[in-house]
C-alpha cells in the first residue's frame, strides 16, 4: 500500500441515518424522500449492521404489486425457497422485510483502491465501513471522487474544511442571482483560490462573476479561466 494511499476511514460519512429493523416501509420511504438519500443501513440496538434498504428495495416491493399468478407447471419448477423471500421482501411491512441482506462492506483500513475496485465488481453505490463489527460510517462513490480530487493531505484539514464552505457560499448565491445560474459556468476552490471555468455570455456576466465570487468570505483569489461562448447556448435557457 503506498504511504498516501486513503483510507476507508478518511473518507467515510461518519453521521450516517440508520433504522432499526422494525421501521414500517412507509416510514423508510419518507425518510429516504425527506433527507434526500438513497439508502439507509439496518442496525440492532448495539450498532451490528443487519442489512441495508435502498431505493431499489422500495421500487422492488412496488413493482412486486405486478407480478402474474404463476401457473401450475412453472410452480414445478420453481425454488419454494427464493420465490418466499421475494414474496416477503415485495409485501413486507417493516425494513428487516424488504432490506437487502447480504451487504458489501469494507473495513476501516480498506484503501480507496480497494473500495472502488469492490463497488466496481459488486455493482453497488456505497459501501458500509464496519469495524469491530459495528457500523462506523458509509463510502459513496461521492467520497471517492473526493481521493481522486483531492491530496492526501487535504482530506479532512482545516484547508479542505474552509473550501468546503467557499463552495457551498458559492453554489447558494449563484442560486441566488437569477443572473448567475448558467448550466456552462462553474468554480472550483482550492486552497481560498477560486477558479471559474466554462463558457461566459457577456463581459458583464464575466465582471459579475467574478465580484461574486470574490466576495464570498474566505475566498483570497478569483481566477477567470471562463471562455467566451456564442449566443445563445445550447439549453441555457431551457
Amino acid at each position: 500500500m503506498s504511504p498516501q494511499s486513503l483510507l476507508a476511514r478518511d473518507l467515510m460519512t461518519k453521521d450516517v441515518v440508520t433504522v432499526p429493523p422494525n421501521t414500517p416501509v412507509a416510514s423508510l420511504a419518507r425518510l429516504l424522500a425527506d433527507r434526500g438519500i438513497s439508502s439507509a443501513p439496518v442496525t440492532d440496538p448495539h450498532g451490528r449492521l443487519l442489512g441495508i434498504v435502498t431505493e431499489a428495495d422500495l421500487l422492488r416491493r412496488l413493482a412486486g404489486a405486478e407480478d402474474a399468478p404463476v401457473g401450475w407447471l412453472r410452480r414445478l419448477f420453481l425454488d419454494p425457497d427464493r420465490q418466499a423471500e421475494r414474496y416477503a421482501r415485495t409485501h413486507g411491512l417493516e425494513a428487516h422485510d424488504v432490506m437487502t441482506r447480504e451487504v458489501v462492506t469494507a473495513e476501516p483500513d480498506a484503501t480507496a483502491e480497494h473500495c472502488a475496485r469492490l463497488m466496481e465488481e459488486r455493482r453497488v453505490k456505497r459501501l458500509p465501513v464496519v469495524g469491530d463489527g459495528r457500523l462506523a460510517g458509509v463510502v459513496s462513490r461521492a467520497d471517492l471522487l473526493r481521493a481522486v480530487l483531492e491530496p492526501p493531505a487535504r482530506i479532512g484539514t482545516e484547508a479542505q474544511a474552509r473550501d468546503d464552505r467557499i463552495r457551498a457560499a458559492l453554489r447558494k448565491e449563484m442560486r441566488a442571482q437569477p443572473w448567475a445560474g448558467s448550466l456552462y459556468t462553474f468554480a472550483d476552490v482550492k486552497d481560498g483560490v477560486v477558479t471559474l471555468h466554462g463558457f461566459v455570455r457577456s463581459d458583464d456576466l464575466r465582471r459579475g462573476l467574478r465580484v461574486l465570487a470574490a466576495r464570498v468570505a474566505g475566498v483570497e483569489r478569483v481566477e477567470d479561466r471562463m471562455e467566451d461562448a456564442p449566443l445563445p447556448l445550447p439549453g441555457e435557457f431551457v
